[in-house]
């Protein structure tokens, strides 16, 4: 395999693709190699929680749950925001006791998941998907032992560049999360920015793997 796709909705099957498949616990698929499951912030549902926290404790004891999420805080929905809190609270205390990397869906409530994670003294890694903030935002992450996943927006916005290539290269990975486009495409564009070549690239994700996941691509 030559490429790792850190979360996408979409199984490709593709040999030279790793793809950490996003999973929700209702519609789990056990066809899918590798994958991440969790309870979204948006589709938390009250009279489903207790089972589905059940289904999310199961799957992580299996080697192919490589973590939990997508899972964490959104503070432009509907959702009461202490909802959501306990919600990715209790999936934090499931991905402490199985030592699984957390794929974290972020909105609008940054500093809020750093004092999550420092109140609740969480040791396992902790990615922030889909990152499109700025420098100081980013920076602030990384110090606090955060690692940035990017795709979608540093396709579509030329602004992250400089936020990209400033990331420490031992604390990012790459994504397509619901895009069209390719993780290979992220990829070329990623080791443009980067200034090295695609193998590079794949040399320093393999390496970055190996530390969060325990897995040798």
């Amino acid at each position: 395999m030559k490429y790792f796709n850190f979360h996408t909705h979409q199984f490709t099957n593709q040999s030279d693709i790793l793809e950490l498949v996003n999973q929700y616990p209702k519609d789990f698929d056990e066809a899918i190699p590798y994958y991440s499951i969790g309870i979204h912030p948006w589709y938390i549902d009250e009279n489903r929680l207790e089972i589905d926290l059940k289904i999310i404790e199961e799957k992580l004891q299996t080697q192919n749950c490589l973590a939990i999420g997508e899972c964490g805080l959104d503070k432009r929905i509907e959702i009461p925001f202490d909802f959501q809190v306990s919600v990715f609270e209790k999936q934090l205390i499931l991905a402490e006791k199985y030592k699984k990397p957390v794929v974290i869906h972020c909105v609008a409530a940054y500093q809020e998941v750093a004092a999550i994670k420092k109140r609740m003294n969480i040791s396992v890694p902790m990615i922030i998907h889909g990152f499109a903030k700025n420098n100081q935002v980013a920076e602030q992450l990384i110090k606090e032992g955060f690692y940035l996943s990017f795709g979608k927006y540093l396709l579509k916005n030329p602004d992250l560049k400089t936020v990209f290539i400033n990331v420490p290269n031992d604390r990012f990975f790459l994504e397509t999360d619901t895009i069209e486009e390719t993780i290979k495409e992220v990829y070329e564009l990623a080791s443009k920015y980067k200034k090295l070549s695609v193998k590079e690239l794949e040399e320093v994700i393999s390496s970055n793997i190996m530390e969060v996941f325990k897995y040798e691509l």
